[in-house]
């Protein structure tokens, strides 16, 4: 059942639709028990995995550090999906008999087959349910679609609520960025996740805080820079920006140049930029960088780098 309001929420947002479960705390409340569990893909042996414990309805992270033999783990070969068997383990595991332990198989088949069907990389649920009368329930689930897969699921993308979701994460992907809003002081823009936790780190080693994840992919341009100068800018508490940038595929001389043409257009930006650039034709980059005239200073080296951002940052 969806309830429409037009109330305002604690944190002062517009509260758009209130969401009205089916209540489940009914009489017997010495037989209900929760559990947790999640299924997702384990990189390491390329198998899909049931993560399931005991202890549902708490943060698994703390159950994992503090009682690790609370948590299973049931493994399924892709060539022939959960087996019965398996759904079988995992209710016994779980403490169950009689008809809770017969709803437990069906509702794990059922939960693996979801998250198949679906090309989901994560469904979580905490807590599944047992009621005092048996019944296995989801209480509660997070579930993670994976990108690439929508086009199989137009449904999917129909059902999104772009007001539940960050502003300048639903501008970045209009602009094909990855962006991930974090607190700290210091814009990062760069081309590749992995340098990108790099360049995080750069921030951190420097002194200041990485204020977001943004990744503009390998084809850095002047309209990929200024639609990620201009989602940077929005946060208030961005005190400097640094561009991470590896030449590979996409020449440093370009880069430098579509980050000299964005700042133009994007106008007076309150604070300083720093554009570190390595690989094909780095040395000219810098050089369009460096006569540029603009409140961008340039780096070629990770500690240049850092050393800029430690600088600019404390003043």
């Amino acid at each position: 059942m969806t309830l429409v309001t037009h109330q305002t929420g604690a944190q002062g947002k517009l509260v758009s639709k209130v969401l009205v479960e089916q209540g489940i705390f009914y009489p017997g409340e010495s037989e209900i028990r929760e559990f947790y569990m999640s299924v997702l893909l384990n990189r390491v042996s390329g198998k899909n995995v049931i993560v399931y414990s005991t202890e549902g309805g708490m943060d698994i992270e703390t159950v994992a550090e503090k009682t690790p033999d609370l948590i299973f783990r049931e493994e399924i070969e892709p060539a022939v999906g959960l087996q019965p068997f398996q759904s079988r383990r995992i209710a016994f595991n779980l403490g169950l008999s009689g008809k809770a332990f017969k709803e437990m198989v069906k509702f794990t088949s059922a939960l693996y087959q979801a998250y198949i069907n679906s090309d989901a990389s994560l469904f979580e649920i905490n807590p599944v349910f047992k009621t005092s009368d048996d019944l296995i329930l989801a209480a509660d689930a997070k579930v993670i679609l994976d990108d690439n897969a929508l086009f199989r699921h137009p449904g999917f993308a129909e059902m999104r609520d772009l007001t539940e979701e960050d502003p300048a994460e639903v501008e970045a992907g209009k602009n094909d960025l990855n962006f991930v809003k974090l607190d700290g002081n210091v814009g990062c823009m760069v081309n590749g996740a992995g340098l990108a936790m790099a360049t995080m780190d750069i921030i951190k080693l420097s002194g200041g805080d990485p204020a977001n994840f943004l990744d503009v992919g390998g084809n850095a341009n002047a309209q990929t820079v200024e639609a990620g100068f201009r989602i940077i800018l929005k946060d208030p508490n961005v005190k400097a920006i640094l561009i991470n940038i590896f030449g590979g595929i996409v020449r440093c001389d370009r880069v430098a140049m579509g980050v000299v043409e964005a700042y133009k257009k994007v106008g007076d930006i309150p604070v300083p930029v720093i554009v570190r650039l390595q690989g094909t034709n780095a040395e000219e980059g810098k050089d369009i960088i460096d006569k540029s005239g603009l409140k961008v200073y340039s780096a070629i080296t990770l500690k240049e780098a850092a050393d800029l951002v430690n600088q600019l940052v404390k003043r």
